[in-house]
Order: C-alpha cells, then sequence, then structure tokens
C-alpha cells in the first residue's frame, strides 16, 4: 500500500523532529524551515509548489498562527499563509494542530481539525519533559539549592505529580496547594504535604503553578517573600495574577512552550507518536 503524505508546516524544531519520527512510518515533506535548523544528517525535504492537493494531513505547530494569521514559523525567515499549506492537501485532507482556534478553522476552509494538545496521551507524555524542563529554570534561577527548599505546588494534574517526584528526588520539602478533600488525598498518596489554597502563606522559595486560572491573585501574592521565585506553566490566562506579581516586585517566569524549549527531540516526537495514533485509529494507518 502506498505510503500516506504528510506535510509538516511550520513550528520549532520540535516540529522537526516530529517530522523525522514520522518519516519512519510514512512519506513526509516539510514547509516553514531554513536549512540551518534541520537536525544533523537529516534526510527531510521541502514540499514544492508542484504538490498541490497531494497530502493526507498537515501538522501544524503551537500556536499554529502567527499574529498576522499566517503559519507560526519561528525557524523561517519568510511567511507562509495558513491557505497556502491549505492548497498542498488532498480534498479529504485533515489538518493536526496544538491550540487550534477559529482563526485556524476558517483559514482551513472547513477542514477537519484535530487539536493534538486534547489527546490524553500526549498530555501523560508531555508531563515528565514538561516538569524536568522547569525545575531546569528553577535551578538557573535560584541562588539556593532545591535541597531543604520548601517549594509549593499549585495544581496536582498530570505536571503537578511529575513535579513532585522530580522535587523530592532533589531533597526539597514540598507542598501541594489543593481546593478539597480529594486533593489532599492525592497529596498523601504522593507522600508530600498539602495546604488549601485560601490558606496558602509565604514561606515558600519557590513556587510553580500548572492551573490555568487566577488562583494567586492580590492578597494570596502578598503574603511571599520578594525572593519567592514563581515558575507559571499553565497556559493562558495562566495561574498568577501578572499586575498583582508586577506591582508587588515578585520574581516570575512564564514558562510557556515547555518542553518544546528545553527537549525538543522528546517533544517532537511525543507530537508524532499521537498523530500517529490519530491516524490509526481513523483507519489510515500504513499496512
Amino acid at each position: 500500500m502506498t505510503k500516506h503524505r504528510i506535510l509538516i508546516a511550520g513550528g520549532d524544531t520540535r516540529q522537526l523532529y516530529c517530522a523525522e519520527r514520522l518519516a519512519r512510518e510514512y512519506d513526509v515533506r516539510v514547509l516553514g524551515f531554513d536549512r540551518e535548523f534541520f537536525p544533523e544528517g537529516s534526510v527531510l525535504t521541502d514540499a514544492l509548489p508542484s504538490e498541490k492537493g497531494s497530502f493526507d494531513c498537515a501538522v501544524l505547530p503551537v500556536p499554529p498562527l502567527d499574529d498576522k494569521g499566517n503559519i507560526y514559523t519561528p525557524c523561517f525567515r519568510g511567511e507562509i499563509s495558513a491557505e497556502s499549506v491549505s492548497e498542498l492537501l488532498a480534498e479529504e485532507g485533515c489538518v493536526f494542530a496544538g491550540r487550534a482556534d477559529d482563526r485556524l478553522r476558517s483559514a482551513m476552509q472547513g477542514r477537519s481539525i484535530c487539536d493534538y494538545l486534547l489527546r490524553e496521551e500526549l498530555n501523560l507524555k508531555n508531563a515528565v519533559p514538561t516538569a524536568e524542563g522547569a525545575v531546569q529554570l528553577a535551578l538557573e534561577e535560584l541562588p539556593v539549592t532545591l535541597s531543604g527548599l520548601d517549594v509549593l505546588i499549585v495544581g496536582l494534574g498530570r505536571i503537578g505529580t511529575a513535579l513532585a517526584e522530580i522535587l523530592k528526588g532533589f531533597g526539597a520539602r514540598v507542598t501541594a496547594a489543593v481546593r478539597d478533600t480529594r486533593g489532599a488525598a492525592k497529596s498523601k498518596l504522593h507522600g508530600i504535604s498539602s495546604v488549601p489554597v485560601k490558606r496558602i502563606d509565604g514561606r515558600y522559595g519557590l513556587v510553580f503553578n500548572t492551573v490555568p486560572a487566577l488562583i494567586l491573585n492580590r492578597d494570596i501574592l502578598s503574603r511571599f517573600r520578594r525572593d519567592t521565585l514563581f515558575i507559571d506553566l499553565a497556559s493562558k490566562p495562566g495561574g498568577i495574577v501578572p499586575e498583582a506579581a508586577s506591582e508587588l516586585g515578585l520574581r516570575v517566569v512564564w514558562a510557556l512552550g515547555l518542553p518544546g524549549k528545553t527537549a525538543p527531540v522528546t517533544a517532537g516526537e511525543i507530537i508524532a507518536e499521537t498523530v500517529s495514533a490519530v491516524l490509526a485509529e481513523r483507519g489510515e494507518a500504513v499496512e
């Protein structure tokens, strides 16, 4: 059976590693990358204008579009319109993207769109490299060791629990900010302390937020020392009220895009595995 053709269009280096991984199973072409960003020894080739209508699906980055509505291409000096990518797809071609929105749906003219960031297997696989990247940031920013440091994790979901395990390994004193008794029970299960969100105090030298809701408001932020480091891992709107943090003089690192920035190979392969799984579910796997 002929291999399905996949177009990787735009994004950072993780998308190139995604392309490398998918190329083991599919006929893959790329678009929107300058050659200097290609992995060493890469055999990837660019899509050609003459290949219009020949790709079964396109894989777009996170986010898929820039502020102008073009494909997000941080590794390319030119611009690529969403419409030009759509034209390269076959009539029934589908689009994979992270954080797909109405702008993308409009630009892709009603094509089937799969937001791979909504897939549970991707989020589970991403949790550990995201947590590792967050800890790496903390080590770079802190003037003290994690060993013996009081660390607060807001949100004990996939990333929060991965963080807890890594931080325990460093010897940190880890506490989870929780909303209810279920959260407290989950904290106990992972061998860490818990505190209700409303009762958070300011003894922590490091705070990780993983919840995309503005939980850390002015009242809570005012309880912390000015040398506390905050790392916000949540997607918009984040979990820290930015105006309050700025006015209080707190150090906040807005760490969006992990693990793409710290572990692009792993991040790209995770996207590729997710795309391959979706294609298999749709009966489009290579036989």
